[in-house]
């Protein structure tokens, strides 16, 4: 049927109250007026500067709206939201449920007690399910089990960003890091933080720099390995795995050969 893993590498938290939809949309990337039973949102919390600080999927859960963050950023996502809360009728806590993936997309069968949305950044990334029991949902839509790897993969061959590779917090800006082409910002909503600097960036002539899928010939190198064009530096190799990565580049320094240690570096897509 497909594959399942369960991500331990994520968090869910739950926000309630009754202004928890205009305080998002106050403050993140993407529009939560668009948020439904049927369409989860990708989005971003930036700094003022315009810089990106964390990235989420945002889920309906009826009374609640349920943000899927890495896990190593979701405590400080957590105080920023309560900085940003005031006096507004928002409960911020954790959900208490875990995250499985289920992949390729299309008909899986229900779990019951699970919420299950499609991930909205690429259809090719299948499900995320949340659930208070993973092995329930593994045993109930009887996947084949995968290893993180399959799933990274995935993500890396799609081009999709993830925070601590392609996105730096406090210092990537997200439409160098494909958000655009990933659904995760919306330029007819109102303000939101950082707003004004990513408007700027999007109606720039070009940008001079961002992601690019990148197919490696040779030895994989390691993540942050310098990307050369002859003896000039023209990126970084961001991830890698079997024989495909994401590549942060000068787009100016890589029509040419390039090289990361002795693997040749073949672009395939600017992201």
């Amino acid at each position: 049927m497909g594959n399942l893993l369960t991500d331990d590498t994520r968090t869910v938290l739950r926000l309630t109250g009754a202004d928890v939809r205009p305080f998002l949309q106050g403050i993140v990337t993407n529009d939560v007026g668009r948020l439904g039973p049927d369409r989860a949102l990708y989005a971003a919390l930036l700094t003022p500067q315009g810089k990106y600080l964390f990235d989420f999927i945002l889920v309906d859960a009826g009374d609640a709206v349920l943000l899927d963050v890495a896990s190593d950023g979701a405590d400080q996502l957590a105080a920023r939201l309560g900085m940003y809360r005031l006096r507004r009728d928002v409960t911020i806590a954790p959900a208490g449920l875990s995250v499985v993936l289920a992949w390729p997309g299309g008909d899986w069968p229900a779990a019951d007690g699970a919420l299950a949305v499609a991930d909205p950044r690429h259809p090719d990334l299948g499900l995320r399910i949340y659930a208070a029991d993973p092995a329930a949902v593994h045993a109930a839509l009887g996947g084949d089990p995968a290893p993180a790897a399959a799933y990274e993969a995935l993500r890396i061959g799609l081009g999709v960003p993830a925070r601590g590779s392609e996105l730096i917090p406090g210092e990537s800006y997200i439409l160098e890091a494909g958000f655009e082409r990933f659904r995760g910002v919306d330029f007819r909503k109102g303000c939101y933080v950082g707003q004004e600097v990513t408007a700027r960036m999007k109606h720039r002539a070009e940008l001079r720099r961002g992601l690019a899928r990148v197919a490696i010939h040779g030895d994989t190198p390691a993540a942050g390995s310098p990307v050369m064009a002859g003896d000039r530096a023209a990126g970084r190799i961001c991830s890698a795995l079997g024989g495909r990565g994401i590549a942060q580049l000068r787009f100016d320094r890589a029509d040419g050969p390039l090289t990361a240690g002795a693997a040749r570096i073949e672009v395939l897509e600017r992201l």
